[in-house]
């Protein structure tokens, strides 16, 4: 996940000038799920297709993943001490294509950087699905101290990358061993780089579906809420992120900058009555939160601290993160910016306001979202899965260029356990995932994709 570290997460206090942090800018590709849900050849999205043969159970599949549980507690592991940066996931990629082939998939490596992609061929004709998995570590330090912490200083799978690599193989696995009952094909794209924002952009580029022609494609992203615990939203599941840079004559002062800056952000915030989407603690309120019936997060729009500024080539570069959740009113962002820096009284020393970076925004398909969240709770019961009411800020993710291309949808699923201390909260030092939540991922999503080939016997 593209994500603002937590110790560095702004407030709505500073103001003035200081060195320009990462971009993380992101802007919404609505028409990628347009693109994507229009193909006429496709099966519709609300139903998968009914085997005509006796299929897969779900209690076949949590059975078969109990079996190999300690296995992949194992792989996480020896992930989890073997980190890798993007573009450096050399081990990691042997790992998974070792684990691959042993299953008999075919395999193909090289497409993109150190990608590995397996294809799962059924017995029987069906649709083609992907799951996506993403493998790059992240920069920094831990304070978790476990027998397998990483070897690799200053690197750590504090994202949950290792998690995702585990899952894929387990459900890879799991239906490995039922493809004489199998329709159609699994697609596992292990994509690297996802932190920088560059693999899944690259492996479309290259052509990873050019032949493949996936009809869904799906992912995950491990979260702090309770192990095993689901969380999707159909639409938008990030706020658009934008990074945007003004430039200024130098004859505008550091005061007027900072009186600027105020000016931009009573333009550019808009929040509910006594919220803070700004605040990343208020995520999990259970009231305001991104799940809570009064999200604060389901309507905002900030900038991320204030507009940072450095003398470049005599002029002044202001750059800053915003963040919005309405397309309509983030299709307007360069006007408003330009507005406010007129009205500040600044027309005569503006010259330029442009997007920095401008990255798509995960968008999960309305239909295939409504489906998969059909299915998961036919398969294990009501409120397997949780719906989201709001778009989360400071964070995104490439899988937003996959589902360009197919229709998709990308879930978050818990990795914490309250009672035992572990907090799976992303980019932070104190990472800690409950390892149970490769079991419950493994054992819902391999039974999501059965039942959306038709190969999975519906429950009673």
């Amino acid at each position: 996940m593209n994500k603002m570290p937590m110790n560095k997460m702004p407030t709505r206090t500073s103001v003035g000038l200081s060195q320009t942090r990462r971009p993380v800018a992101a802007i919404a590709l609505l028409a990628a799920c347009v693109v994507a849900g229009c193909a006429a050849s496709r099966q519709d999205l609300h139903q998968a297709p009914s085997s005509q043969t006796a299929g897969i159970s779900a209690p076949t599949i949590a059975q078969s993943t109990d079996a190999i549980f300690d296995k992949l507690v194992a792989i996480r592991r020896d992930l989890h001490q073997h980190p890798e940066l993007g573009a450096k996931e050399v081990r990691t990629a042997a790992q998974i294509e070792k684990q691959l082939r042993a299953l008999g998939l075919e395999v193909r490596t090289g497409l993109y950087g150190n990608s590995v992609v397996g294809v799962l061929r059924g017995v029987l004709p069906g649709k083609t699905l992907v799951w996506r998995a993403d493998m790059d570590a992240v920069p920094g330090i831990s304070l978790v101290d476990s027998p397998f912490k990483s070897q690799n200083p200053g690197v750590h799978h504090n994202c949950g990358h290792d998690l995702h690599v585990t899952i894929a193989l387990g459900i890879a696995e799991v239906l490995a061993k039922q493809r004489a009952m199998l329709h159609g094909s699994v697609v596992f794209v292990f994509q690297p780089e996802e932190e920088p924002f560059t693999g899944a952009k690259g492996m479309v580029e290259r052509g990873v579906f050019a032949q493949l022609k996936p009809d869904e494609i799906y992912a995950l992203h491990v979260t702090p809420f309770e192990a095993g615990e689901i969380w999707v939203k159909p639409g938008e599941m990030y706020a658009y992120q934008r990074r945007v840079r003004i430039s200024l004559d130098a004859s505008v002062t550091q005061a007027e900058i900072a009186q600027l800056n105020q000016t931009l952000s009573a333009a550019l915030t808009r929040a509910k009555t006594g919220t803070q989407p700004w605040n990343p603690m208020q995520m999990f309120d259970p009231a305001k939160g991104l799940a809570g019936a009064h999200s604060a997060f389901a309507d905002y729009a900030f900038i991320a601290g204030s507009f940072e500024g450095r003398m470049e080539h005599g002029q002044w570069q202001l750059e800053a993160d915003t963040y919005e959740t309405d397309s309509a009113k983030e299709a307007d962002l360069i006007a408003r910016v330009r507005q406010a820096v007129v009205s500040a009284g600044h027309a005569d020393a503006l010259r330029e306001v442009r997007y920095v970076q401008a990255n798509p925004t995960v968008f999960n398909d309305l239909q295939l979202t409504e489906a998969a969240t059909r299915t998961l709770n036919q398969q294990f019961g009501q409120g397997t899965v949780n719906k989201l009411r709001g778009q989360v800020p400071y964070a995104n993710d490439d899988f937003a260029y996959f589902q360009q291309k197919a229709p998709g949808v990308y879930f978050f699923l818990g990795a914490s356990n309250a009672a035992k201390g572990q907090i799976a909260m992303i980019h932070a030092p104190n990472f800690h995932a409950d390892e149970e939540s490769i079991r419950l991922g493994v054992t819902r999503f391999a039974s999501l994709l059965a039942a959306r080939l038709g190969s999975i016997t519906p429950s009673p």
